[in-house]
């Protein structure tokens, strides 16, 4: 091949002036957001805190990349859309995620990353989500009055032979079904299940530990917990009460249950028939699974449309006007579920190829502290602005994929970015507000 590093390349003219580009532009960067990550996580404390907690059993005295140094190019890479380990190849000679590495030569290669995830064990992956919740405390300047947890479970398809996968017959493919507790945007929990399991498998478990964890924080704190049917599990509603945990939780549809909002749902029919235009009406009935140790309050939906009826029924221990707490309580559980889309989509949280089954678990929580990043650039950098309720995806090619041209000498590091770029205003609003804090 020809070396042209030092050539004219010629193009069309553009309105009687010569076009020409040659490769003598020194180190350029796509990445010039990564600078707004690195001063999220130094506020954080995020990736330094993770590193401590990896296993490395190399020799010490021959370690060329430190596990800090991998992690931070493995995390920084994800959120700037990096999916997999084979990027790593051209990724190590970037010089602005050298820089947001705390590395000023090539970084570790795609072989090197992979050997760490290959050391991943249980204990590593039960630590760092403690540091989810740890983070999520310190967030907090002061005691909040309630704190709601959204738990929900997803399919992560795999199309290999990785260890604990299973064909699940609802999502029709072969995947994994992790779990996740968020509040608001804040992730709590991000646990790698086989799918082979009971969707609400080990949320009791979750529940009764981020209860104790936010206790010990919190001691007057309200926690309540929501999520959709296939949690309702009468243990969990049993030890909510008992231990003075709030729940709102969906309720699947059944004869009994249809049965006692029956004359509900049809004054919901009969005005329809009367309006042509869809009707919901709401109600409080007395429900008891044959599985209960009680009867308890749930909230009867009635809807009836073009479409016909479509009853829905939600059991919890809060007070209130049906209605509301239906739309306003329950229903806001949606949130959550646009959070997991973001991070499997924008964050590659499904990007579980490894063979081994923890490995699998480490690359689930690299893209979580991913998202970490992406929502602390939220929260602290852009609050009360418009791009503070963007998606990872959208806000990383309006604020974080900015061209960038990096000068490094032995006492500084200079980084050029566009005057002309039009994220500029609140590039440097996150910015000030980063270094502020």
């Amino acid at each position: 091949m020809t070396d042209c590093r030092s050539e004219q390349l010629k193009f069309a003219s553009c309105r009687g002036r010569k076009v020409q580009a040659d490769f003598e532009g020194g180190e350029v960067s796509s990445d010039g957001g990564l600078l707004l990550l690195r001063e999220v996580d130094r506020h954080l404390g995020v990736l330094k805190r993770a590193a401590a907690l990896l296993p490395d059993h190399r020799q010490q005295g021959k370690v060329r990349h430190s596990a800090e140094s991998m992690l931070r190019q493995r995390v920084f890479a994800l959120a700037q859309g990096y999916e997999d380990l084979n990027d790593h190849d051209q990724l190590r000679h970037d010089p602005l995620l050298q820089t947001a590495a705390q590395r000023r030569s090539a970084l570790a290669s795609a072989p090197t990353l992979c050997r760490m995830e290959n050391q991943a064990d249980r204990h590593s992956a039960m630590a760092l989500n403690n540091l989810l919740v740890d983070l999520f405390i310190e967030s907090h300047e002061a005691a909040p009055e309630e704190v709601v947890l959204d738990f929900d479970a997803t399919d992560d398809v795999v199309h290999g032979r990785q260890e604990g996968r299973f064909f699940h017959g609802y999502y029709d493919h072969y995947c994994f079904l992790p779990l996740y507790a968020f509040c608001g945007s804040q992730p709590l929990l991000a646990w790698l299940r086989p799918s082979n399991t009971d969707a609400a498998r080990g949320t009791w478990a979750a529940l009764r530990w981020l209860v104790k964890r936010l206790r010990e924080a919190w001691p007057e704190v309200r926690i309540i917990w929501r999520a959709d049917s296939g949690f309702c599990r009468w243990r969990m509603l049993q030890w909510s009460e008992r231990h003075g945990v709030d729940y709102i939780v969906g309720l699947a549809r059944n004869k009994r249950v249809t049965g006692l909002a029956s004359a509900l749902q049809q004054e919901a029919q009969q005005a329809w028939e009367a309006s042509g235009e869809k009707q919901r009406r709401f109600d409080w009935i007395e429900y008891g699974a044959r599985s209960w140790d009680h009867s308890r309050r749930v909230i009867a939906k009635a809807e009836h449309s073009e479409k016909g009826s479509n009853p829905r029924f939600v059991v919890t221990s809060l007070e209130g006007e049906a209605g509301v707490l239906y739309d306003e309580r329950y229903c806001a559980r949606g949130e959550m579920e646009n959070r997991i889309k973001e991070q499997q989509l924008g964050l590659f949280a499904d990007r579980t190829s490894c063979h081994a089954w923890w490995p699998n678990q480490l690359r689930l929580l690299l893209s979580t502290l991913g998202y970490v990043l992406i929502d602390g650039l939220r929260r602290l950098g852009l609050a009360g602005t418009e791009w503070a309720r963007r998606q990872a995806t959208t806000l990383r090619v309006c604020l974080l994929k900015i061209g960038a041209v990096i000068v490094r000498n032995t006492r500084r590091v200079v980084v050029h970015l566009s005057s002309s770029w039009p994220g500029r205003d609140h590039f440097l609003l996150a910015h000030a507000r980063l270094r502020a804090g």
